[in-house]
């Protein structure tokens, strides 16, 4: 049995680099089980490519993966599948196949994944949307049919609709309106309360993070620099922390702009 003072996920000395861009370099992350943590950052500080370290799409040059006390880096095949069927993924863009309707979309986990037979992956699947407010009128239509809120939160249905035990969220506003944002932000916050799931999320949004996570932990230069709960990122006492936030173009955070 796991001791509960295992993390769900604990990184340690996290490499991944292209090339000669180096852009995880010894990053130390651990997440509790059943909490919210949200990873922010600038565009291109290494964030996705953390979620596709933890989730195998990448292999790590250096260092070590465990989810649940198990180092997952290198697995292949049915080990792999096995640490698989704990994760959902809500992707940046919902990712939804054009040629499925919304509810093979959902339940596209249960059927290719699972094996489950289609009549009762798709009552699964209704109850699934009905929990991130949607009805069954959508169920049939195409994702091109859809708004970009409503493709998040199909997404967001799919994520769920195996039970996970870890969720990822990739920048789970992106594209959406400030309004349709925070329905997305207080979704997720619903939907992992009622599983019980950990959740990794990554994001530049504050007002995302300040909704969904528990704790927050900031990525720069591959490395996280910071890590606190969310009431204590305004006075973190991090330069770094404290210009992101506020989205100061002054500070030592230095974005490369072409001379006018």
């Amino acid at each position: 049995m796991k001791s509960p003072d295992v993390p769900k996920i604990r990184i340690r000395g996290l490499h991944k680099a292209f090339g000669d861009k180096h852009v995880l370099r010894g990053l130390d992350l651990d997440i509790g089980a059943g909490e919210s943590v949200v990873v922010i950052g600038g565009s291109g500080t290494g964030k996705s490519v953390l979620l596709k370290c933890i989730l195998g799409l990448l292999e790590p040059d250096a260092g070590n993966i465990e989810v649940d006390g198990r180092n997952v880096v290198g697995l292949r095949g049915a080990e792999r599948d096995v640490v698989m069927r704990k994760f959902g993924m809500l992707f940046q863009n919902a990712a939804l196949f054009d040629s499925l309707p919304v509810w093979e979309n959902v339940a596209f986990g249960l059927i290719q994944g699972e094996g489950m037979d289609r009549a009762p992956a798709k009552k699964i699947a209704l109850e699934k949307l009905a929990a991130v407010g949607l009805g069954a009128d959508v169920a049939e239509l195409g994702p091109a049919e859809l708004s970009g809120g409503m493709r998040k939160r199909v997404g967001l249905a799919r994520a769920i609709a195996t039970e996970p035990e870890i969720i990822f969220f990739d920048e789970p506003t992106t594209g959406l309106d400030p309004i349709m944002g925070d329905v997305i932000n207080d979704l997720i916050v619903k939907c992992v309360h009622e599983l019980g799931a950990t959740a990794l999320s990554i994001t530049h949004d504050m007002a995302s993070a300040r909704k969904i996570a528990h704790r927050v932990a900031m990525l720069f230069e591959g490395r996280i620099i910071w890590a606190g709960p969310v009431a204590e990122i305004d006075k973190s006492g991090n330069d770094h922390v404290d210009q992101f936030i506020n989205g100061r173009a002054e500070g030592p955070i230095r974005m490369a702009v072409e001379p006018l």
